[in-house]
């Protein structure tokens, strides 16, 4: 078996080293963004531009919206691993596998409502329409293999094996990336072609991490994956709350980037674009220090599974100082090197001058948002998934009002001292609800 043996403290040493791999995969994810963005980005209009962003932000809110996929399956993979129950863990994947492909059936039949509202809710052009609607055609038909892929991300964090669930990140984005240049700089797809790009890398990674789950379940737990007795009412009554809870957790924080997109539109397509491309950098900041979230997850549930309360406290101590001294020296490169990256992202000048204008936020953000992205790991791992969304009730409906007001007043620059404010909000409610973990022990 696999199971090892845990000292009572967790320490930064130990955060780090199952950190590390969960690095290099969170690095390749904004990069993918950052490669589409660049490649729209030089090929001379904002259109392209303007209309990636939008389309993304729509089909990132979708997907990201069922991310309880991985984040459910993190936090009950984590504990059954904690108790040894490996049966159980097989038959988890398996309802999740099924309540995945239910969702992603139903998101195809609403394509053409999808496209419909995107249209009517921003303000674009009639070419940009038309971009924004090729890219969602074709962007909505991978649905089923993002969320296979959600699952077996989560269920390799779950059992602390980092590295598995890193490969298989890094292999799709390399795949995301290979497939997009092709098609853009090769076959002149611009739009279409970063579309079929995701679609195709989508895919092809599914199949192979899929295939290769089963034979490792059946070697390391000696089970025999089966589909019988994966109906059981108490069993989806507890999977629906906790994975309900964080769609509407994540739904609540999807929607937040989506208005940040929306209000952006409002200012003119020059802002819009930039403010897509100046998100790459939060994006990148964020998937990077979602390395110790993501790696805490597992080492949380597990923890909770044993009933080691020690265990717990210094994870979340130490994972926190980790996150906080990462976002530092993330910070302190964009300090440096922000015009360098502006100027290969886009060739525009008003895009990169604009951009200029706004780098104090890039540099602000990271350590502020580091608190917030550490405790959301924490409460995952713990499946406290209703104060998670809750806190992001309160956070987000704050923002929305304090967005539309600074926005009015201080125009861009209201939005990201908005978006600063929604990350300390985020902080302060989960920290309101942290007593509560505690009580599982």
């Amino acid at each position: 078996m696999i199971v090892k043996n845990y000292s009572s403290s967790i320490s930064k040493k130990k955060i780090f080293l199952l950190s590390i791999p969960v690095f290099f995969s969170n690095l390749a994810i904004p990069l993918t963004g950052i490669i589409d963005t660049g490649l729209m980005g030089n090929l001379g209009e904002t259109r392209f531009l303007a209309a990636t962003s939008i389309a993304t932000s729509v089909m990132t809110m979708i997907i990201w919206s069922f991310a309880f996929l991985r984040m459910g399956t993190v936090g009950i993979v984590a504990q059954l691993f904690g108790k040894s129950d490996y049966r159980e863990i097989a038959k988890t994947l398996s309802r999740n596998f099924l309540i995945a492909m239910i969702i992603a059936i139903i998101i195809i039949l609403l394509k053409p409502i999808i496209i419909n509202l995107t249209e009517n809710f921003f303000s674009t052009s009639t070419e940009t329409q038309k971009l924004i609607k090729t890219y969602i055609s074709i962007r909505v038909l991978s649905v089923p293999a993002e969320f296979v892929i959600y699952i077996l991300v989560g269920f390799y964090l779950g059992i602390q094996k980092t590295n598995i669930s890193s490969l298989l990140i890094i292999i799709l984005s390399a795949l995301n990336i290979i497939f997009s240049s092709f098609f853009v700089l090769s076959l002149n797809l611009d739009v279409l072609g970063v579309a079929l790009g995701t679609l195709i890398a989508n895919y092809i990674t599914a199949a192979i991490f899929s295939l290769f789950t089963y034979n490792f379940i059946v070697k390391r737990f000696q089970i025999i994956p089966t589909l019988q007795r994966i109906i059981v009412p108490s069993k989806l009554l507890r999977l629906f709350t906790i994975n309900f809870n964080i769609f509407i957790r994540t739904l609540l924080l999807t929607f937040s980037f989506l208005w940040i997109s929306y209000l952006g539109s409002k200012l003119g397509e020059d802002y819009l674009a930039v403010n897509t491309i100046l998100m790459q950098f939060i994006i990148l900041a964020a998937f990077f220090l979602d390395a110790y979230a993501f790696s805490t997850e597992g080492v949380v549930g597990f923890a909770i599974g044993k009933k080691n309360k020690k265990s717990f406290l210094s994870c979340v101590e130490n994972s926190i100082q980790l996150s906080f001294f990462t976002a530092l020296i993330i910070s302190i490169l964009y300090l440096i090197f922000f015009k360098q990256v502006i100027n290969i992202i886009t060739d525009v000048e008003i895009l990169r001058f604009i951009s200029y204008q706004h780098a104090i936020w890039i540099i602000i953000i990271p350590p502020v948002a580091s608190f917030c992205y550490q405790l959301d790991g924490i409460f995952i791992g713990a499946s406290q998934t209703q104060d998670m969304r809750n806190g992001m009730m309160v956070a987000v409906a704050s923002f929305i009002i304090i967005s539309i007001y600074l926005t009015k007043y201080f125009g861009n620059h209201g939005l990201w001292f908005s978006l600063l404010l929604f990350t300390v909000l985020r902080s302060l409610t989960l920290r309101y609800f942290f007593n509560r973990i505690l009580k599982k022990f």
